[in-house]
């Protein structure tokens, strides 16, 4: 269930779907996570990156986003570029990596199928999106990965997704934050070229740019 704190609990029962999903691989890989992914840095970040779901080998194996996947090559090495994290990225919960002044999360805690939420999964776990914002109050920059994400995080400050459109670069100001919107960096991304590493770097580059002029 939920815990007090507004954060999902190892067994959330909330969407059924992802339930029976994460329940058939907890029997079949029992050292595996298998839980709702939690938010990995501190409350205090002035940064969050907002993700769309855990894949199933990656985040939903070791317990922390983008850990244990292709995504996370290009995020952890782009963050450290950009001094949003410290130390080697190797794959590991225990790999010693730290972020600086960021904080990651998803827009659903769960691992979907076929890494696909559906609408009604992507609402239900929005309440956990939002206590993530609540609980963060030096909060000016959200990097919102995909579309997906970009739209759950534009209805959790009820913000109107017209006068917001998703498009890879494109930033906007609103409820005291700004969104910067970027291609997803999955592999299937960047293997297709819809997204390069200079495109995903030069998002970074721009939230720099503006956090180091905002107090």
């Amino acid at each position: 269930m939920a815990t007090s704190s507004g954060k999902p609990g190892r067994d959330c029962p909330r969407c059924p779907r992802l339930v029976h999903f994460r329940e058939t691989w907890r029997a079949k890989q029992p050292d595996w996570f298998n839980a709702p992914v939690p938010s990995f840095g501190g409350a205090d970040a002035r940064l969050l990156i907002v993700g769309l779901a855990p894949g199933l080998q990656g985040a939903n194996r070791t317990g922390r986003p983008f850990t244990g996947d292709y995504a996370g090559v290009l995020l952890y090495d782009t963050l450290g570029r950009y001094g949003f994290a410290k130390g080697t990225f190797d794959a590991r919960i225990d790999d010693g990596l730290t972020l600086t002044d960021c904080r990651i999360t998803n827009a659903v805690r769960c691992v979907p199928p076929e890494n696909k939420p559906t609408p009604a999964e992507i609402n239900t776990c929005r309440d956990f999106l939002k206590e993530t914002f609540s609980e963060m109050p030096k909060l000016r920059a959200v990097v919102a990965l995909g579309a997906i994400a970009h739209a759950s995080v534009l209805t959790a400050f009820a913000a109107k997704k017209s006068a917001h459109p998703f498009k890879h670069g494109a930033h906007y100001p609103f409820g005291g934050v700004r969104l910067f919107s970027s291609y997803h960096c999955s592999r299937y991304n960047t293997n297709t070229g819809v997204l390069t590493p200079d495109m995903f770097r030069k998002v970074f580059k721009s939230v720099r740019d503006y956090l180091d002029k905002t107090p």
